[in-house]
């Protein structure tokens, strides 16, 4: 039995057309369990949200591009998330979670396939890898020029970046770092994730307005602050996703339509909005044009 609750079957649609070649660069499929399974040692269950829902999900908000989060729940087993790379047809591009075993022959084929970098978890509830996985698996995806993503949040964020700041290869933090919003602008693991502005390889995704607000009640309104500073500090290095179909939401499931909509209300200038729905995904996960 799923423990998640399903996303929403109505959204509010777009307040406005996209750019081109705009790009959802974070959410996740899921199963069909009796086609893909969910691993044993799974450390959530999710209600099916397969690969036909997440289609219609970007038709209906506009969006030509998109980059598959494979998962915990399928763990190593990355056949969900190549089957919708390979149905993608160039649409889509992916982060995995990756066998610490993997050798360079497999990260080759995936690199076919069509994955850009490798995602490891810090937040206690999802079983972390750790850093040492991390460093262990740097080395050998560096050559293939992908980077590293990072689940993050209030507790792990701060010891975690000046680590982050050392590596080799680009790393891009996950939902804001999923910081407190009832801190603010002000504190201190948000001032941590803006000083990333001064990185040349470091990269924010601002998606999960609701694993950063501290009401949990939508629109989180109490995110939008957080938002606003990034757009003003490094608009060159942000990105952009809905977090479809939200799983482990502890407050109002989130509406994509919704949360797009309020981007575009704190994005208004057309030329930073392709920056970051289209530009920036184009450079960091190398779509084909």
């Amino acid at each position: 039995m799923p423990d998640c609750a399903p996303p929403l079957a109505e959204i509010t649609p777009a307040a406005e057309s996209l750019p081109k070649h705009a790009c959802d660069t974070h959410f996740h499929v899921f199963g069909p369990a009796d086609v893909f399974p969910y691993a044993d040692d799974r450390p959530y269950t999710p209600p099916d949200a397969p690969f036909e829902r997440l289609r219609d999900l970007h038709r209906r908000l506009g969006f030509e591009r998109g980059v598959i989060v494979h998962p915990g729940c399928h763990g190593y087993d990355l056949s969900v998330t190549l089957d919708a790379l390979d149905r993608g047809a160039g649409q889509y591009r992916a982060v995995a979670l990756l066998d610490p075993q993997a050798d360079e022959a497999r990260i080759a084929e995936l690199d076919r396939r069509g994955v850009r970098g490798v995602r490891f978890n810090f937040v206690a509830h999802l079983a972390n890898a750790g850093w040492d996985e991390l460093a262990q698996v740097v080395p050998r995806i560096a050559p293939f020029g992908w980077h590293v993503c990072i689940h993050s949040d209030q507790a792990s964020l701060e010891g975690l970046l000046p680590r982050l700041r050392t590596l080799p290869v680009p790393f891009v933090i996950d939902h804001m770092g999923r910081v407190a919003a009832a801190e603010g602008t002000q504190g201190a693991a948000f001032r941590a994730l803006l000083a990333l502005r001064d990185h040349p390889r470091a990269w924010v995704k601002i998606s999960g307005l609701d694993r950063t607000s501290s009401s949990g009640k939508r629109p989180f309104q109490d995110a939008e602050p957080l938002v606003s500073a990034l757009l003003e500090a490094m608009p060159e290095r942000l990105l952009w996703g809905t977090d479809w179909p939200h799983p482990n939401v502890r407050g109002d499931m989130p509406d994509d339509g919704e949360l797009l909509n309020t981007f575009l209300r704190l994005c208004p200038n057309a030329a930073t909005r392709r920056r970051i729905l289209a530009d920036n995904p184009h450079e960091l996960f190398r779509f084909a044009q």
